[in-house]
């Protein structure tokens, strides 16, 4: 049998101690009194090493005691209702491996973050934002139920957005972190509807009888029930993973600084929706339609990024589509049945992704040297593309792939236009139905001037 105790509380050190850094940098500004460098660097990296080392031995631990998915309970939180609402864990191998390697990659952007940002005016904001994301990453790991769920979806949301923001001082990056921030309301109102929906049809908000590994129970949930939100989690997948439509935000969130480029949508952000889908399995399989939904959006991703990457002028947008193409084929491997394939894949390219993000600013300037010493550009090597498709089909897919698909007009002309005519008709409604009910009338002063209320 599992010894359940040291296994709680190896995964409340691994969840805690980021989670007790974000308090403290964050509680230290609030106060006026930020950390100097020479404390937050090492505070920061030794609280990424504690919990990568209790989350692996958590892993080793469940590892060789027990092979059933495990809900650690932690006490409710809230007590507003009955029940309230609990800190529940859903732990297994899935689980406890990618929160051991989201703590690992956080420790490495950590340490690299620490010489990047050095003197930087943002470098404690920088952190704090690091242990929130950090934080939201477990969380959505080792969610047991759909609040836990929810917070660290919102965490990792908002962390996101607010690095890309980072250099507030100009407006391009402040304008780009809020088209960010509006695809993530998207993403967030599909997980919320799925999770409102799913604890009104199965009655409970654990989620342990749907992404623990088993097959789904006929008599809690019915088949429309189960595509219903089954296909609101794919919509919340694709606003966070980029997949298409909301593929234009991924370019625009190049704006932070390149360790937060790194880990967001490098390694862990960007596979985070992937994650959900491997943790959805059992209720994919119950739904063809949402399986086939999500490999034709996976599919259809992947060749449009594929192609995308190829016409970048700068480095970052160039890997970070380049991400998305293999994001695109996880999505595929997991709509297929491939669950094993897809995890390897997802910590393999996150691996890889961190590294080459990373090691971009010295590939630039190793390049520069290449140029210098060549007294020209090196001659490109004719691609698979170029042999097989027509001139009007190439000048075609370059016309789409420099305008990155068309989907920022798409999303402005469908989606934020009517928007934001219904949200004028509401405030001219609004301002008639006050008026309606508390008419303006002439005030009357002294010296018999009238002046309106």
């Amino acid at each position: 049998m599992m010894p359940s105790l040291p296994l709680q509380l190896m995964v409340l050190i691994g969840v805690g101690s980021p989670a007790a850094l974000f308090a403290l940098l964050s509680g230290a500004s609030l106060l006026n009194r930020p950390l100097p460098e020479r404390w937050t660097g090492p505070l920061a990296g030794g609280s990424m090493l504690m919990a990568c080392a209790a989350l692996s031995l958590a892993l080793v631990v469940y590892g060789t005691a027990d092979t059933s998915a495990r809900l650690l309970s932690y006490g409710a939180w809230s007590t507003s209702h009955e029940g309230g609402i609990a800190i529940e864990f859903l732990v297994d191998r899935l689980s406890l491996g990618f929160a051991a390697l989201s703590a690992a990659i956080a420790g490495v952007v950590s340490a690299f973050s620490n010489r990047y940002l050095h003197r930087e005016r943002g470098y404690n904001r920088y952190f704090v934002l690091l242990a929130l994301f950090v934080t939201g990453m477990l969380l959505v790991a080792l969610a047991g139920n759909v609040e836990v769920l929810f917070i660290g979806w919102e965490c990792v949301g908002l962390s996101s957005a607010l690095h890309v923001g980072f250099f507030h001082e100009r407006p391009a990056p402040v304008s780009n972190a809020l088209r960010v921030l509006s695809v993530y309301r998207i993403s967030d109102a599909g997980m919320l509807s799925a999770a409102v929906l799913l604890h009104h049809v199965a009655g409970t908000d654990s989620l342990s009888l749907f992404f623990g590994g088993t097959r789904l129970a006929g008599a809690s949930l019915t088949a429309g029930n189960a595509t219903v939100i089954a296909v609101l989690l794919i919509l919340a997948v694709a606003g966070k993973s980029a997949l298409l439509p909301f593929s234009s935000w991924l370019p625009r969130a190049m704006e932070g600084p390149t360790p937060s480029s790194a880990v967001y949508y490098g390694s862990l952000s960007i596979h985070a929706g992937c994650f959900l889908l491997l943790r959805a399995a059992p209720l994919l399989e119950q739904t063809p339609i949402a399986r086939l939904l999500a490999g034709s959006l996976g599919a259809a991703t992947a060749i449009f990024a594929g192609v995308t990457t190829r016409v970048q002028s700068d480095v970052k947008s160039s890997l970070a589509y380049a991400a998305l193409t293999q994001v695109g084929i996880i999505v595929v491997e997991i709509a297929a049945g491939w669950y094993t394939i897809a995890f390897v894949h997802l910590i393999g390219h996150a691996c890889f992704r961190l590294l080459q993000f990373l090691s971009a600013p010295n590939v630039l300037h190793d390049l520069h040297g290449m140029e210098n010493a060549l007294g020209d550009r090196p001659a490109r090597a004719g691609g698979y593309l170029e042999a097989v498709a027509s001139d009007r089909m190439r000048r075609r897919l370059f016309l789409i792939a420099l305008e990155r698909g068309f989907l920022d007009g798409m999303l402005d002309r469908f989606i934020v236009g009517p928007v934001m005519r219904l949200a004028g008709q509401l405030t001219r409604l609004d301002q008639w139905l006050c008026d309606a009910v508390m008419p303006v009338r002439p005030l009357v002063v002294e010296g018999g001037e009238d002046r309106d209320e």
